[in-house]
C-alpha cells in the first residue's frame, strides 16, 4: 500500500497556484518536498491535512481519503508543523497525559522513551523551551501514538548541526518498519540529501520533478573538462555549466558521456538551484 497518493492536486490563491500536483509516496519510505520559500510545501501540507480545502484533486493517505476518512486517519498520521502549537504553561509531562486523551493509541511509555533519548525535560514549562527542544517535542508526541505515516513542516529549519543529526537518526528508525513513511518538506536541501528515498522538487507550485534519490543522482554528475571536449557532447545532455580561466565544470547527463571522461558525483542541492533557474 502507498502511504500517499496526490492525483491532479489544485488550488488557487491570488497570486499563487498549487498547479496539478501528483505524487506517490510508498511505504517503508521517506519522501524529501523541496523548494523555496513560498514553492508551496507548506500549501501541499495543510492540503493534505484538510487544513485547507482544495480546488480539484484527490489526496489518498494510507488507501484513505483525506476529508472522507479524517478522523480514521488521525490515528495513524503524526505531524510535526513549522510551529509547533502547544500551550505554554504545560510541561512535557502535563502534554503527555492530555496527548493520553487525544491519541486513542497514545504510548506513554514510548512517549518517556522519546523524551529521554531526546533529552528533553519533563518538568520544564513549554514557554522556556528552546526552537530545537520544541520541535524535539513535536516529534516525540508524533511519534507515540503508532502512526503509520509522518509529515514534517520544516521541522529541521533552524535546528543546530546536532540536534539536526539526532532527529534524522529518528527518522531513519522510524522507517526501518516497512509500513511507516514519512513526508518531509524544507528548503535546506542538504539537510533532506543523505534521508530521502524521493525527491520532490517544487516551484512556484509546479512539480519540476519527483523521482527515486539514487537514479536522479546516478542519472547525473559533474564533468571537468575543456570547452573542446565539451563541444564533444549532444548539447542537450548538459543541464548546466560554468565556466572559468581553468576549463569548464558542468553538470551532466551521464550516459551521454564517452568513456574515459571522467565525471565526480552531483549533490540533489545542485541539481535543484539548477532546476529552479532554467524554471524562472
Amino acid at each position: 500500500m502507498n502511504a500517499l497518493e496526490i492525483r491532479d492536486l489544485t488550488k488557487k490563491f491570488p497570486g499563487f497556484s498549487l498547479d496539478h500536483l501528483s505524487l506517490t509516496l510508498p511505504s517503508g519510505c521517506i519522501m524529501g518536498l523541496i523548494g523555496e520559500n513560498g514553492a508551496g510545501k507548506s500549501t501541499t501540507i495543510k492540503l493534505i491535512l484538510d487544513m485547507l480545502h482544495k480546488d480539484s484533486g484527490t489526496i489518498k493517505i494510507l488507501g484513505k481519503d483525506n476529508q472522507k476518512d479524517l478522523r480514521l486517519i488521525k490515528e495513524d498520521v503524526g505531524v510535526v508543523l513549522d510551529e509547533v502549537g502547544l500551550p505554554e504553561c504545560l510541561n512535557a509531562k502535563q502534554v503527555g497525559a492530555v496527548m493520553r486523551h487525544t491519541f486513542r493509541n497514545w504510548n506513554m511509555q514510548t512517549y518517556q522513551h522519546y523524551l529521554k533519548k531526546l533529552s528533553l525535560p519533563d518538568q520544564k514549562p513549554f514557554k522556556d523551551f528552546s526552537r530545537g527542544m520544541k520541535m524535539k517535542l513535536g516529534i516525540a508526541i508524533a511519534l507515540s501514538h503508532d502512526c503509520k505515516l509522518l509529515i514534517l513542516d520544516e521541522a529541521t529549519s533552524g535546528l543546530d548541526p546536532v540536534v539536526r543529526d539526532e532527529v534524522v537518526e529518528l527518522f531513519s528508525e522510524f522507517t526501518r518498519d516497512e509500513s511507516h513513511a514519512i513526508l518531509i518538506s524544507s528548503h535546506i536541501v542538504s539537510d533532506l540529501e543523505k534521508l530521502c528515498d524521493y525527491v520532490a522538487f517544487l516551484k512556484n507550485g509546479r512539480l519540476l520533478l519527483c523521482e527515486e534519490k539514487d537514479q536522479l543522482l546516478a542519472e547525473y554528475g559533474i564533468l571537468h573538462c575543456t570547452q573542446e571536449q565539451l563541444a564533444e557532447l549532444d548539447p542537450s545532455a548538459i543541464r548546466h555549466k560554468k565556466e572559468s580561466p581553468y576549463g569548464v565544470e558542468a553538470i551532466v547527463t551521464r550516459s551521454a558521456v564517452p568513456v574515459g571522461m571522467q565525471l565526480s558525483p552531483v549533490s540533489i542541492e545542485e541539481l535543484f538551484v539548477i532546476m529552479a533557474k532554467e524554471a524562472n
